[in-house]
């Protein structure tokens, strides 16, 4: 029973090498009474996956340093589904921080204001702009990967895989709340260093989900930077505050 159910899983490809991206078996192996032997990987002769024995605070540390092997590990290696409450997560602190901006640019004090100002509908006009904004982000990226590699990009679930990758790397803006609580003078540049990380965990993740070089995620980014520039500049023709 184990030898068919490993070799139907080996024919699923259910799991990645960290290191060399190549499709496992298995993770590890179970004797029992706890015994486990971590699974090596036949085609670079390294251990599948180290993380499985490490504490999730190590994993999160070399996610954040964007190591490709964490990358892995979450993406292919693990049952995570976080990434749309993730993504709802973060277009709301993003949406805060544009809320919050916007009030602070109101020189009016008025109390009777200030109260008509918290009952306004600005908090979901900014959560829909960002997500727009989002939006056509990921569509640049989409396009542009679709086009310059077509080969990658042929099923659905190529698609759903490059979009859950997109969304767990967006956790970097979970960083604009605690930016704007410890609010100093330096909080612009701050802010500006977040949407960097941002930048290149969405590349990292790219480059690990589709096992590409370091160019072509960039080249993807770039022209979905400049999809989501123009949906700003179509707003702020409109006459909107973004």
């Amino acid at each position: 029973g184990r030898e068919v159910l490993s070799r139907a899983m080996a024919a699923l490809g259910a799991y990645r090498c960290i290191e060399c991206n190549g499709e496992a078996a298995e993770l590890y192996r179970d004797y029992r009474r706890g015994v486990l032997r971590i699974s090596i990987c036949k085609s670079c002769q390294k251990p599948v996956d180290k993380y499985i024995e490490y504490d999730p605070v190590i994993i999160l540390i070399n996610a954040v340093l964007c190591k490709a092997q964490a990358y892995r590990h979450i993406l292919f290696n693990t049952k995570i589904n976080i990434h749309g409450k993730l993504c709802i997560f973060c277009l709301l602190c993003e949406a805060y921080i544009r809320w919050l901006q916007l009030q602070d640019s109101s020189q009016n004090t008025d109390p009777d204001d200030l109260i008509r100002y918290a009952k306004e509908w600005d908090f979901y006009r900014m959560f829909g702009i960002a997500s727009l904004e989002q939006t056509s982000f990921f569509i640049g990226i989409f396009i542009t990967l679709w086009w310059m590699t077509p080969e990658m990009l042929k099923r659905k679930s190529d698609f759903v895989l490059l979009l859950k990758a997109l969304l767990l790397s967006t956790y970097g803006k979970l960083l604009l709340i605690p930016a704007v609580i410890w609010e100093h003078d330096y909080t612009p540049l701050c802010l500006a260093f977040i949407k960097v990380f941002v930048l290149i965990s969405n590349s990292q993740a790219i480059r690990v989900t589709l096992n590409l070089n370091r160019i072509l995620p960039w080249f993807a980014i770039f022209f979905g930077l400049i999809l989501e520039n123009g949906v700003v500049c179509l707003f702020q023709k409109m006459g909107w505050d973004v």
